[in-house]
């Protein structure tokens, strides 16, 4: 099955389609299914969420995408929002306050929201990245999955690492990537799920299987070379040359 496109015609659109609707779906039951199984009171800090703000987080980025698809939808410029401080203990408890029940109910909501909102749009405005100047050069589709599935599904797995479940997170990544594959995503959404998979190998101690995760993952998406550089979850790649070869190429 062809995952590389040039062009977009009404086969490869409405493909993509199935591909957004499909991850937003798998990210929104991952939450909860923790939701389901995490202690309503559960302790956390703003550097190990507990699953309610984790899932509250996830919810509330997930909006501020809904909110800028209306914005297009309504021919106007959407709002700029500030970038996330993760280890804010003010956002942490602010999120931690929010209800469980609540914060299952409007998980589901915004995950809906996004489907419907990203279904009303146009070809053109999912695919030409010339169509909005605040997009800055980046194609709107790459953007709706990134806030509706890779970020999401990255805080999921990390919540599983980080509470000492490092099997589980990889297992979540390994199902994240096989249902791009299975909804036939476009490389670079397949290379984000990738990336979230070598996070979570490096956690489980896989590193060598790590790196070579994020080679694959760079190859589908050249532009994930900026976060493996930086991101924390890949250190131990880092520091022990691993990703050396794969940063530099």
């Amino acid at each position: 099955m062809r995952t590389r496109r040039r062009g977009c015609g009404v086969t490869d659109i409405l493909r993509l389609r199935a591909a957004i609707t499909g991850l937003i779906g798998l990210a929104a039951a991952e939450e909860q299914t923790l939701l389901a199984t995490a202690a309503a009171d559960e302790a956390g800090t703003a550097h190990q969420w507990a699953a309610i703000p984790l899932v509250a987080h996830n919810t509330d980025f997930r909006q501020q995408q809904v909110q800028r698809l209306e914005a297009v939808n309504g021919g106007t410029t959407p709002a700029e929002f500030t970038q996330v401080d993760h280890e804010s203990a003010e956002l942490y408890a602010a999120l931690a306050t929010r209800p469980a029940s609540q914060v299952a109910r409007e998980s589901w909501a915004s995950a809906g929201d996004l489907v419907a909102a990203a279904g009303t749009l146009s070809a053109a405005d999912l695919l030409d990245p010339t169509r909005h100047l605040w997009l800055r050069g980046r194609q709107l589709w790459l953007q709706v999955i990134v806030r509706g599935f890779w970020h999401p599904v990255g805080h999921l797995a990390e919540y599983y690492a980080n509470h000492l479940q490092p099997d589980r997170a990889v297992k979540l990544a390994e199902h994240a990537v096989t249902t791009a594959q299975y909804l036939a995503a476009p490389d670079p959404a397949r290379g984000m799920a990738i990336y979230n998979l070598a996070c979570a190998q490096a956690g489980a101690g896989l590193f060598d299987t790590a790196a070579a995760a994020v080679g694959e993952a760079i190859t589908l998406n050249p532009d994930i070379r900026a976060n493996a550089a930086r991101d924390r979850d890949l250190a131990v790649l880092r520091d022990s040359g691993r990703l050396a070869a794969v940063l530099g190429a």
